[in-house]
């Protein structure tokens, strides 16, 4: 019988490596509470990342509350509608209101050129997401934010260890946010980090994430109980040891798809901008009508074959009911977004994934019937 494949698959070392992590932790009787490994793991990925300074979380969606709330923003802010719920969920948790504006069609990140447009006077904010994994236009958004005095919070779930022609993608904007979901290129099983400019910012998320606490008795902001495990910390000090091999093997992935499927007409392959370090996250493609099936026959058709990728990102945002009200959601102002979440299909990608098996998906892709 062919074994099932889905689109992620955590990295997992082998289990004899996590064993002394577990028992300094047992020796230690710390379990949370910025224990030593949740210090050692912040000190090693700034190092890792090229970044200054970093406060880990115990996921990423309370990364983005808490930048939110790190940052005091309210009203509006604008963001995209291409993205997984967690992105406007934030925003809805933090009695803000989400704005819409539409996507780039190349690739598919927040389109610099209409957030001009839905800016009002309760705009406080914006939200871009470097979707998949490739960098937004930066500097554009940042000329944006800085004439209109607008604070900029990137939900860069997808961009761990992403870089720019200056560095790490992570130190633009006043905030970056970035998940360790057991999913992503780097997972702490559960987890994420909020990627500070200074450290009085990092200091002051700090509090947020453990109820505003400064010391035994006193409480300096409304904060919520957002900390990481030492048991989750941890094994994210095992998985930095493996992170380089684990980029090598889906750049190998990566390749193989795309030598594979660059001659299947109506298949394109979504690629990075240029003079990007980029981290081999996803690898969406898009199905167009030149294609002998529609995106949902394709998912399905790989689907009876035991391969399961996912349509990220379907249904939009906009669609479901606690934003479809919003009038910003009319999908009729959001054509590219749209045009996206009907084509867009992800394939699996991981470390593990066999040259085999990649020849496998690209033999029923290629093979139109």
């Amino acid at each position: 019988m062919t074994k099932s494949i889905y689109v992620a698959q955590p990295l997992l070392p082998p289990i004899e490596e996590f064993i002394p992590y577990l028992q300094k932790i047992w020796d230690n009787k710390i379990l949370t509470n910025g224990g030593p490994f949740h210090q050692q793991l912040e000190e090693a990925l700034c190092k890792y990342l090229g970044v200054k300074h970093l406060a880990l979380l115990s996921n990423g969606t309370l990364g983005l509350m808490t930048a939110l709330q790190g940052l005091r923003v309210q009203g509006e802010v604008i963001t995209t509608p291409y993205s997984f719920v967690a992105t406007a969920h934030s925003l809805l948790w933090n009695g803000i209101r989400p704005v819409f504006v539409d996507v780039d069609p190349g690739t598919l990140n927040l389109d610099p050129g209409k957030i001009e447009a839905a800016i009002t006077e309760s705009t406080s904010a914006i939200m871009p997401v470097h979707c998949y994994g490739h960098p937004c236009d930066v500097d554009a958004i940042q000329k944006i934010a800085d004439k209109h005095r607008l604070k900029v919070i990137y939900d860069a779930a997808h961009a761990f260890g992403v870089r720019d022609t200056g560095g790490s993608i992570l130190r633009h904007g006043d905030l970056s946010v970035v998940s360790f979901h057991a999913t992503k290129v780097f997972n702490t099983f559960e987890g994420g980090a909020i990627i500070c400019p200074d450290a009085e910012t990092k200091q002051h998320i700090d509090y947020l994430k453990n109820f505003g606490f400064v010391n035994e008795t006193t409480v300096v902001a409304a904060g919520i109980n957002g900390k990481m495990s030492e048991v989750n910390a941890a094994f994210g000090m095992l998985q930095l040891q493996h992170i380089d091999r684990a980029l090598s093997e889906r750049q190998r992935v990566d390749a193989a798809y795309r030598a594979g499927l660059e001659s299947v007409r109506g298949i394109r392959c979504l690629r990075g901008p240029p003079n990007v370090q980029v981290n081999y996250a996803y690898f969406p493609i898009l199905v167009g009508p030149e294609y002998a099936l529609c995106r949902d026959a394709l998912y399905q058709r790989l689907k009876d074959e035991g391969i399961h990728g996912r349509r990220y990102f379907y249904p939009l945002i906009p669609s479901f009911p606690m934003y479809r009200e919003l009038p910003s959601a009319a999908l009729d102002n959001l054509p590219c977004a749209v045009n996206a979440a009907e084509k867009v299909l992800c394939l699996p990608i991981y470390p593990a994934l066999t040259t085999d098996e990649v020849e496998r998906i690209v033999h029923i892709i290629a093979a139109q019937p």
